[in-house]
């Protein structure tokens, strides 16, 4: 294109994609003026006019208003201004069409009625007072009179739902599940019955002690990820490795409880974790209701945190692997 040659608005339409009627608009507007107008009324655009009609095309097509625009090309406003301020436009309506779609697809699979929706809409859009709120409201009354260890019941309600600022569609459905059911008087007896029969007789009870309980995710956090990836990587249980790694593990475990590990000690914690893969084990026999209860809970926040899930399978295993080392340990040969 020529610097100095002009166009007449045909051309300029086939070039920018706008069409006649559009470029006519915006020099009657006066974002656009042509260049020059003939004695017989035709419009006619340099190549500067027609790159500001393209610009126009573009930020059209990003949905920018007309106003923007024209601030835009008064020099009030520069084009990464706009086009950040557009972006957050964007976004925040692409959250709220995930949003929408998250409500849409768990009506369309439950079935839902029109109060469902209201509620629904308001639970993906609720803010993060609220959110917490409703939480803090399910444990208070799944943990009144609960008798459990002092102290498990707060150990439960840190592990609550972190949905994100802008969060995946998963998160939504998952998030929309959750609070559903939080809220029905029905899972919280569930859940409460639950965690009634599990921990408040041996050997759940003695699990969810506060020194074990703090040993699992406090002190003891660092050691059992060393051992969970030897685990993991096929290691047998009695390898010098192992054994250092259980004997660590027995020494600091036994120096919460303000006491000092012993070949004796080891032999107790060795049965302590059978007995807790046996536990596992039992356990898992009553799937079914841990799956529809905490563990229903659990494996949702999980979702919306996105945080890998417990798994109990794993827990048995790492248990039998556990005990299997200290054993090594207290051998004469080990």
């Amino acid at each position: 294109m020529d610097d100095n040659e002009l166009y007449p608005i045909g051309d300029v339409a086939r070039r920018t994609g706008l069409n006649v009627s559009a470029i006519r608009y915006y020099s009657d507007a006066e974002i656009v003026a042509p260049t020059r107008v003939t004695d017989a009324g035709h419009r006619l655009y340099d190549i500067r006019a027609i790159a500001r009609l393209e610009l126009i095309r573009t930020l059209r097509d990003l949905d920018a208003g007309l106003d923007d625009i024209r601030r835009l090309l008064d020099g009030e406003t520069s084009l990464h201004d706009l086009l950040a301020a557009h972006l957050e436009i964007v976004e925040r309506q692409e959250r709220g069409l995930r949003a929408r779609r998250a409500v849409l697809r768990t009506l369309v699979k439950q079935g839902g009625t029109a109060d469902q929706a209201a509620l629904m809409r308001k639970l993906v859009s609720m803010p993060d007072e609220e959110r917490e709120r409703l939480i803090d409201d399910f444990w208070n009354e799944v943990g009144e009179g609960l008798d459990v260890p002092a102290g498990f019941v707060e150990r439960l309600r840190t592990m609550r739902p972190r949905l994100p600022e802008d969060p995946t569609l998963t998160q939504l459905e998952a998030w929309i599940e959750l609070a559903d059911l939080v809220q029905g008087e029905e899972f919280r007896n569930a859940v409460r019955s639950y965690l009634q029969d599990t921990y408040s007789t041996f050997p759940g009870r003695d699990m969810a002690a506060t020194p074990v309980q703090d040993f699992i995710y406090g002190t003891g956090t660092a050691i059992m990820e060393e051992i969970m990836a030897e685990y993991r990587s096929g290691l047998p249980a009695d390898s010098p490795r192992a054994q250092e790694l259980v004997v660590r593990m027995a020494d600091a475990a036994a120096g919460v409880a303000g006491r000092q590990a012993t070949a004796e000690s080891r032999e107790r914690l060795a049965t302590a974790y059978l007995m807790a893969e046996q536990f596992q084990r039992e356990e898992r026999e009553e799937t079914t209701r841990y799956d529809a209860t905490h563990g229903r809970y659990l494996s949702l926040v999980a979702v919306i945190n996105e945080t890998p899930p417990d798994t109990g399978e794993e827990f048995a295993g790492v248990s039998a692997w556990m005990a299997a080392a200290l054993r090594a340990s207290v051998r004469p040969d080990g």
